[in-house]
């Protein structure tokens, strides 16, 4: 091999390995659970990680109940979303949506990939009084 062939599959290996370390997303395990007239709620194996790409491994734990994640940017740690309380569920219309695994039957599994800055985030369930019934929960990303 020349001098050349050799430098540049040096420079090529060292920059597809910053490349693939770089691109790695953190990964958050997402577990939905309850069922129909019980509390209900979304538990993350991490509640607070760094800004950049970020896969959810969301499980529907649940026996008899179907679920879902919505993935909600917020403008504040604080914000309150708004409940269609004739509908039981948040009005999509008013939240900043970034996504969703939806329909996961009992047992069921699904991901969703998303590139977050740093901020508040609110991961929900909309199916028909899941949301009131506690299934929600807060990300928060960090520098």
């Amino acid at each position: 091999m020349s001098f050349k062939t050799i430098l540049f599959a040096a420079i090529f290996s060292t920059v597809a390995a910053a490349t693939s370390f770089a691109a790695s997303p953190t990964v958050i395990q997402v577990s939905l659970t309850g069922e129909g007239g019980s509390d209900m709620h979304i538990k993350l194996d991490q509640s607070k990680i760094k800004a950049g790409k970020v896969e959810f491994n969301v499980t529907n734990e649940a026996k008899t109940e179907s679920h879902e994640m919505v993935l909600v940017k917020l403008k504040s740690a604080d914000q309150t979303i708004p409940v269609l309380t004739d509908k039981h569920r948040i009005d999509e219309s008013k939240v900043k949506s970034l996504g969703e695994v939806e329909g996961l039957e009992p047992g069921e599994h699904g991901k969703l990939t998303a590139d977050l800055r740093p901020g508040s985030y609110q991961l929900l369930c909309n199916i028909k009084s899941h949301y009131e019934s506690g299934m929600h929960t807060i990300l928060t990303i960090t520098k």
